[in-house]
């Protein structure tokens, strides 16, 4: 067994021992996006598993050790480790925590914090957590280095074109499961490609796109045009099952087409915050310097994939983040930046300008900046845009998965009512 060593502030470490020996585990958020970073960690030599585990039991595990009025996704997050360290075969001493640390003004940003104190409080304190960060923290037996972090950057581009085209070939598809099965070839495929040092050039990648596209575009199809859905939201509650109780796979049940804003603008958005501090605020303006070129280098790339869902013919493509920066203008302000910020606002303005006025705006129960960017936003674009159709749903651990489905369905409602009105108007 590894032996425990700890910093000068007492903080448990991952050992390079530890490396060899542990099999750390990570959440679930977006499964193409972190099934790739969860294979690329693999090949790091890292021993990796991905945790699915879901339903009840989580929230129940969460709620032991964190306050039902703390931040959702961190009850569920929290549950979700402490589930399967329990109930998943796994030895506790043999085992790690991977946890994202982003350090901003988010209750996110206490996360790792918590899962620290829930290990403490279930007589498991011998567990390292591994902050996933820019230098909030430092492991011995674990490195994010540069070429990982480009291969991380990489996958997040080419898992938004994949996300974007499964969704809309899903609703679709001849022969169920066509999608997901191709998504989890191009996954596989481009993880083997980084290892070879390709695929992550601009270059490389504009040769890239257009190939996924076309792989895509030629899954047999039928059926006319269903009712598009946005999904828009706290960043974890928008995008993961576990978080949303599984709201992609309800509305396809449905028969409607999601419409999930990918991940880029989130990180553009992020990266375009630093620059704003410094603006605001005063700072470095070398670190000024570098968010823009970082943030130009991410936005090229972004260009990329958006011209090559126009190449297509066969795919909508989304704006940019210029397009939802320019959007935002008179709605909210560039200071207005905590959790998802005026961002979320904007993937709202955006879905309803590109013809998906049906909006879910998901969220957890008592997230402040959500409430505010989220919910509180609502009213004012239903007055600017009369015919937008959006509906806010609540997800927390006292929920029940009838009502969020049943405003859902009431939604859905009067998607089809505004739908057929706008028909008979055109006849």
């Amino acid at each position: 067994m590894a032996k425990l060593e700890y910093d000068e502030n007492g903080r448990l470490l991952f050992t390079k021992e530890m490396k060899q020996e542990y099999t750390i585990l990570m959440p679930q958020m977006l499964p193409i996006h972190f099934g790739m970073f969860r294979q690329m960690l693999q090949l790091e030599g890292y021993q990796v598993e991905q945790l699915n585990n879901c339903g009840r039991n989580v929230v129940d595990e969460g709620l032991k050790y964190v306050h039902n009025d703390t931040c959702y996704p961190a009850l569920l997050v929290i549950g979700q480790f402490m589930d399967a360290i329990r109930n998943g075969g796994y030895d506790p001493h043999k085992v790690a925590l991977f946890i994202t640390q982003t350090g901003g003004g988010c209750r996110a940003s206490n996360y790792i914090h918590l899962l620290r104190k829930a290990l403490e409080k279930a007589g498991m304190g011998y567990i390292p957590v591994i902050s996933i960060s820019f230098g909030l923290e430092k492991n011995p037996g674990f490195t994010l280095t540069l070429p990982l972090i480009r291969k991380l950057i990489y996958a997040m581009m080419y898992g938004d074109l994949i996300m974007n085209v499964a969704n809309q070939v899903r609703p679709y598809e001849e022969t169920v499961g066509d999608a997901d099965r191709l998504a989890a070839q191009w996954q596989s495929r481009l993880v083997a490609t980084f290892q070879t040092g390709k695929g992550m050039s601009r270059g490389q990648m504009r040769t890239i796109f257009p190939q996924i596209c076309s792989e895509f575009a030629a899954i047999p199809v039928s059926g006319a045009e269903k009712v598009r859905v946005g999904v828009v939201g706290e960043i974890y509650i928008k995008f993961s099952a576990l978080g949303n109780n599984a709201l992609e796979q309800f509305l396809l049940s449905e028969g409607a087409e999601p419409v999930v804003p990918g991940l880029t603008d989130f990180i553009i958005f992020k990266i375009y915050n630093r620059v704003v501090d410094v603006d605001i605020y005063g700072g470095s303006a070398v670190k000024r310097a570098v968010c823009r070129l970082f943030m130009r280098y991410v936005q090229a790339c972004q260009h990329d994939m958006i011209a090559a869902l126009r190449a297509s013919g066969r795919f909508r493509a989304p704006g940019d983040f210029a397009d939802l920066h320019r959007l935002i203008q008179g709605y909210l302000g560039d200071g207005c930046k905590m959790g998802e910020g005026w961002l979320l606002t904007a993937e709202m303005l955006e879905l309803i300008h590109s013809g998906t006025g049906n909006i879910v705006c998901a969220q957890p129960f008592g997230c402040l900046p959500n409430h505010i960017v989220g919910k509180g936003m609502i009213r004012k674009l239903k007055d600017d845009y009369p015919t937008s159709n959006i509906v806010s749903v609540d997800y927390d651990p006292s929920a029940t998965k009838i009502n969020q489905e049943n405003r859902i369905k009431l939604m859905l409602a009067n998607a089809t009512r505004i739908r057929e009105q706008e028909a008979a108007a055109t006849e």
